[in-house]
């Protein structure tokens, strides 16, 4: 077991709050956080871990080719898996010969991927593994969280994204400066689940607003602009695209309110409007995400206790 312990002496001054997490072997965790905490818990791991953070920004050669880099660090970590395996396990292979200054981003960040899973080590912290990736770059991500823990190994994710944590692992966390909290989850659902599903009929009864908070003011939305809500820290934000609005309502209250109007409960934290989806997203390990069709392309996790659900309403059943 490994244990990141942040404590402070009475006389030390500090944005980040005493807490304590402990990863066992074969468990993947992930910490959410803003930017500000993020860095402020990696810098106390690099001070009072022995333990490196991987962040994907160094540590590769440029001018050398992928399979060449892959070949370097192989050799130098003692891997025994051969390279052609390693090419294809981390989708390489159409790319092994172009240099690194030539590559894209996702296909040189899935070149750290490689790297880091050839270090072998029993424990590593990942800083935001799958920001500003393609889908096939999340993935292998994803398959190499699955193998790590095939190998009795453990990895910490530190992400600003709650949707990347709820993706990547059902072990999440919410670092404020209040205080570490658990993330609700898949598992916590399953366990309140205690009463079957209803689809509700996506007419409109009356006319009816959303009303969200924006500075002084307060602004009415129609349900058909809004694309998902998201709960956060016990708070509930109406998202139009990038935009977040913040609302006086619980979840359950929103739910109830918007049912009548084609919206949908698809995981603990998210309500979606299925006029909205895109496409459903099947990840490894049954992990699945909505896209939504807006200029921004979100994705919001779908939880596999809803996957049933999702697939009746648009009769893919």
């Amino acid at each position: 077991m490994y244990v990141f312990k942040i404590a402070h002496r009475h006389d030390e001054v500090s944005t980040l709050p005493a807490f304590t997490i402990d990863i066992h072997p074969q468990q993947i965790k992930a910490v959410y956080s803003d930017v500000d905490l993020q860095t402020a818990f990696v810098e106390d791991i690099a001070l009072k871990n022995d333990i490196m953070v991987l962040d994907c920004k160094e540590g590769l050669y440029e001018r050398l080719s992928v399979e060449d880099n892959i070949k370097f660090f192989r050799k130098w970590f003692h891997c025994k898996i051969p390279i052609s395996e390693l090419l294809v396990m981390f989708s390489l292979q159409t790319c092994a010969g172009t240099s690194l200054m030539n590559c894209s981003p996702s296909e040189v960040r899935r070149v750290y991927y490689a790297k880091y899973y050839m270090m072998n080590a029993k424990v590593s912290v990942f800083q935001e593994p799958i920001s500003n990736v393609d889908l096939k770059t999340m993935n292998t991500f994803i398959q190499l969280l699955q193998q790590v823990t095939k190998e009795k190994r453990a990895a910490l994710l530190l992400v600003s994204s709650a949707e990347h944590a709820l993706l990547l692992t059902d072990l999440t966390y919410h670092l404020r400066e209040e205080g570490l909290q658990v993330l609700e989850t898949e598992t916590e659902e399953q366990k309140d689940m205690n009463t079957s599903e209803t689809l509700a009929s996506p007419f409109v009864e009356n006319l009816f607003k959303i009303p969200a908070k924006v500075d002084d003011k307060v602004i009415l939305f129609d349900p058909t602009e809004i694309d998902y809500i998201e709960s956060q820290g016990g708070k509930s934000f109406i998202y139009i695209n990038k935009d977040a609005f913040s609302l006086d309502l619980t979840l359950t209250e929103i739910e109830k309110k918007l049912e009548l109007y084609g919206f949908y409960r698809c995981h603990r934290s998210y309500i979606v409007n299925l006029q909205k989806v895109r496409e459903i997203i099947t990840w490894s390990k049954n992990t699945y995400s909505l896209r939504i069709n807006n200029k921004a392309q979100s994705t919001i996790p779908l939880s596999r206790t809803k996957l049933h659900t999702i697939q009746e309403i648009f009769k893919l059943k």
